[in-house]
């Protein structure tokens, strides 16, 4: 059994190996491409392209790692099939159910270093590549509105209630163009703070720059309402929008955790703000690591397929084909679930469970008519 377990091993995290090598090799040329209009562009150089390129990698390798374990399976097992060593095995007392289990323990490693790559090593690839982008670009833009964030506190005064408002970022902690309204527990604005340049510290302590301070006033002895600026070299605002809930907020959702998405969803719901694309998110990226081992049972059953049904580039295409299947499901039912605000936990994890429903099937029909 340890002889077929490592030729089973062998040749197939070999294949799945070269699968994804080719796979990141092809987007890092396209990416690469798309990166060469913004090269000179405001000091961006081709070393800051290559870089930023380079750091999406272990992004691409996430996203594509269901794909390649896939096509990388099919070609291993296709090839045991065409050479008629997976006959021999089966006829040595290799049954379906060992076989199985076989494929499921190798689809359960790869589900383990899928997760390690997508909840670890990506994010922290994606934040430095937007640092690098930032500081090639002179600063991440945000859209014409910017990032919104919502915060409210308990003061002398009563509830607080604030809107910010981050027009770009150099990064999670360092914002440009940013305005924060205060409004009083009646929905009344209080104050409004605009600031050219804020640093946010891991206590949530905002270090404003170059601030101006509006304070609105509605009632004066002369019964005009009033709107006195108060001009600030620089200004410490507390608040509980800490680094983490502000890189959440203004870097891209690539570039969260399954832990960051988990505690900035509770930051939404605590200040009433939808959540429904993060919980998506969420549980994309909890259940997303388990698609790996649908897809080795996916694979399975073209062990079972003999040479004269089709050769191992057929099997490939079809694997290719199962592949890109399988992605497109996986993003259409994303959209879908945020449109008719379906039950998140349950979009995410549709598409691995048709699929897996499919190779099962598959597998029990050819293993009783095959």
């Amino acid at each position: 059994m340890k002889t077929v377990r490592r030729l089973f091993y062998r040749d197939i995290v070999s294949s799945v190996a070269f699968v994804a090598l080719a796979f990141l090799s092809l987007f890092f040329f396209i990416d690469f491409v798309d990166e060469m209009p913004n090269v000179s562009a405001k000091g961006y150089t081709l070393l800051h392209a290559l870089l930023y390129v380079a750091l999406l990698l272990p992004g691409h390798l996430y996203e594509l790692a269901p794909i390649a374990v896939l096509i990388g399976t099919i070609y291993a097992l296709s090839r045991l099939a065409q050479s008629s060593e997976f006959t021999i095995l089966r006829t040595g007392g290799l049954g379906p159910g060992r076989a199985l289990s076989l494929l499921a323990s190798l689809g359960l490693m790869f589900a383990v270093g899928t997760f390690v790559v997508g909840d670890y090593l990506a994010p922290f690839s994606e934040r430095q590549a937007a640092q690098v982008q930032a500081s090639g670009r002179g600063g991440l833009e945000l859209g014409r509105s910017g990032a919104w964030l919502k915060d409210h506190a308990a003061t002398p005064d009563g509830e607080r209630s604030y809107s910010v408002n981050v027009g770009s970022a150099e990064g999670g902690s360092a914002l440009r163009d940013i305005r924060i309204f205060e409004f009083d527990a009646d929905g009344r604005l209080l104050t409004r703070t605009v600031a050219a340049r804020a640093r946010v510290a891991d206590n949530a302590t905002w270090m404003l720059e170059d601030v101006t301070v509006t304070h609105w006033q509605t009632a004066t002895p002369s019964g005009a309402a009033q709107a006195p600026e108060e001009k600030l070299a620089t200004l410490v605002w507390k608040s509980t929008l800490n680094a983490g809930v502000v890189a959440a907020a203004v870097l891209p959702i690539s570039t969260m955790s399954t832990f960051d998405l988990f505690r900035y969803i509770g930051h939404l719901s605590d200040n009433e703000q939808a959540a429904q694309t993060h919980e998506i998110q969420f549980w994309k990226r909890a259940l997303y690591p388990f698609a790996c081992l649908v897809m080795v049972g996916l694979a399975l059953p073209f062990a079972y397929l003999h040479a004269r049904s089709g050769g191992v580039s057929l099997m490939v295409f079809g694997g290719i084909m199962l592949g890109i299947s399988f992605v497109l499901l996986n993003n259409v039912a994303g959209h879908l679930g945020l449109l008719r605000n379906w039950t998140p936990w349950i979009v995410a994890a549709a598409p691995s469970a048709l699929y897996l429903l499919l190779s099962m099937a598959a597998f029990s029909w050819l293993v009783r008519y095959r």
